[in-house]
């Protein structure tokens, strides 16, 4: 077995680096842990569970997520508009990597 080189190798390249291309970003961990707990949520129902993102922001993080194909977003023709959001099968394959770090947070909260 030979020993990999640093030099040869290229971080851009790994699934680590894509993954973390899809969900990186201040608010993107948060919206996909939101609608892992709540399951559909609306834009102001997330928007308050958040906190401190504005309605522009959050609506351009959910149009990424949307794009990356993790988030679905369904529109129902009513007035006033309702659009709720939930996550895709590719968003849920997602939660698994979610609940370890919740789970690690838990165990390694320093008071």
């Amino acid at each position: 077995m030979s020993e990999r080189c640093i030099a040869s190798e290229c971080l851009s390249e790994t699934g680590f680096s894509y993954t973390l291309s899809l969900i990186n970003g201040k608010y993107k961990m948060t919206i996909l842990y939101t609608l892992m707990e709540f399951g559909v949520v609306r834009f102001n129902e997330m928007k308050k569970y958040i906190g401190g993102i504005s309605y522009k922001t959050l609506s351009v993080m959910l149009k990424e997520l949307e794009a990356d194909q993790l988030v679905h977003r369904e529109e129902y023709p009513q007035i006033p508009p309702k659009v709720e959001y939930s996550l895709t099968e590719r968003g849920k394959s997602l939660i698994p990597i979610l609940d370890a770090l919740c789970e690690w947070g838990d165990n390694n909260r320093i008071s």
